[in-house]
């Protein structure tokens, strides 16, 4: 099976990027530029082909790419992003999932979908509704996914971004999150609260390995203790920008066309 991670390079603009949940710091453009490259090894030394999206300079947030779609089997739903600002993002992104093979389904006006706003666990597909995705974007995601297998699942979020802001999943299924962050953890049928924010972020990079942001110690062992091996990068400039390890690459686990 194949394994690919779309990714996208930081725009030269990329301090310009928005912020709604959080203070504006600044931004150091060249470490965020050898934190990407890092990154991007870490994907690359755990099995997965990296795929570049075209550069997009003039949009601050375009290195944040896993919000310009959602991909489940092989169809790749286009997003609608909530910031209008984000909206030149789309094309290249959806360009370069069909180039890929992928039967690609756009959301349409009046509805809007971020790629961060939605959790893939087996077929439950969890979808937050926030600032940046409307109860439109839902239905039509849900119209979308449910005839190829998937359950889709309304999920409320205030307290931050997006809801892989608040929770992502592990291997075995378990929805971990910063409970603070979380609106209603019994919409989880397993939950493990986290002990720090970062902890709450995790990319599945195959086997027993999670991509993990650095700074969050206890969570780093919290994992280990189930048996995991978290791969920890520094992400510190994308997250003075509200990013978080999820937001930084599309995962497909397989490529139709290939």
């Amino acid at each position: 099976m194949s394994r690919i991670a779309l990714v996208r390079r930081p725009s030269p603009r990329l301090a310009e990027g928005l912020v709604s949940h959080i203070d504006r710091v600044p931004v150091d453009i060249g470490l965020a530029l050898r934190q990407w490259d890092e990154h991007v090894a870490a994907l690359r030394d755990a099995g997965w082909e990296i795929v570049e999206v075209d550069p997009a300079p003039d949009c601050p947030d375009s290195v944040f790419v896993e919000d310009t779609m959602v991909v489940y089997r092989d169809t790749a739903v286009i997003a609608r992003p909530g910031a209008a600002e984000r909206r030149a993002e789309i094309p290249a992104a959806a360009a370069a999932v069909t180039a890929l093979g992928y039967r690609v389904v756009p959301i349409d006006a009046p509805g809007t979908l971020d790629g961060g706003d939605v959790l893939k666990v087996g077929d439950t597909v969890y979808v937050g509704h926030t600032v940046r995705t409307n109860l439109d974007g839902i239905a039509q995601l849900r119209a979308a996914l449910e005839p190829l297998g998937a359950a889709v699942v309304a999920v409320p979020v205030s307290a931050v971004l997006h809801l892989k802001s608040a929770v992502t999943a592990l291997p075995d299924g378990t929805v971990i999150g910063w409970e603070p962050a979380v609106d209603d953890t019994s919409l989880f049928p397993r939950f493990l609260s986290m002990p720090e924010e970062r902890g709450a972020h995790v990319v599945l990079l195959g086997d027993d390995r999670v991509l993990l942001a650095a700074g969050c110690p206890r969570s780093e062992r919290l994992l280990r203790s189930t048996g995991l091996q978290p791969v920890v990068v520094d992400i510190s400039e994308f997250e003075k920008l509200e990013g978080c390890v999820t937001c930084l690459s599309v995962r497909l686990r397989e490529a139709p066309g290939a």
